[in-house]
């Protein structure tokens, strides 16, 4: 989210590939996403703080549905990656910042959690050398995720994980 740039030889990272886990789109906008299916939707300013309030709120709901610990832990790294990302990178430092949204969703056997900043989008970071880790980690920890960014007006993880075993390779 915000301005992390995936690696070049991300998989899915080319604009509308998509490899199953992976799918990304560069858009004009972000159309808002429907909270009709939603069981929780959070808007909270882009603030270090509020980090930690959406992990405590996504934890507890995964709780609550009774997830296995390991699931409960991936879905709290994902969005807690995907939640800090926003707060440093997607809106001007020393401004009021802008908000991050959090859209929680239980179908089925998997769960979607959708992080939008409307700010610059993802993009390259100008206070590192390269790409991060947040988006391959988090890429790698989910069922699938599916990434748009539109310049100037934003960008939406949505992020899936499977409720009912861990991800592949987990012992």
């Amino acid at each position: 989210m915000g301005n992390e740039s995936l690696p070049s030889d991300f998989t899915g990272a080319v604009d509308g590939v998509s490899d199953g886990i992976v799918s990304t789109h560069h858009v004009d906008a972000l159309a808002p996403v429907d909270a009709r299916d939603s069981d929780v939707r959070l808007t909270l300013p882009a603030r270090p703080e509020n980090v930690s309030v959406i992990r405590h709120v996504l934890g507890a709901f995964a709780e609550a549905l009774h997830l296995p610990e390991i699931v409960v832990e991936d879905i709290r790294l994902a969005v807690t990656e995907a939640s800090t990302n926003v707060v440093r990178h997607a809106y001007d430092s020393g401004a009021d910042p802008g908000p991050l949204e959090i859209v929680i969703r239980p179908k089925g056997e998997l769960l979607d959690v959708i992080v939008t900043d409307r700010g610059r989008g993802i993009g390259p970071s100008p206070d590192t050398t390269g790409p991060g880790l947040g988006l391959p980690l988090i890429a790698a920890i989910v069922h699938s995720l599916e990434i748009h960014h539109a310049p100037s007006a934003g960008s939406r993880l949505a992020m899936s994980f499977h409720c009912g075993s861990p991800r592949v390779g987990v012992a």
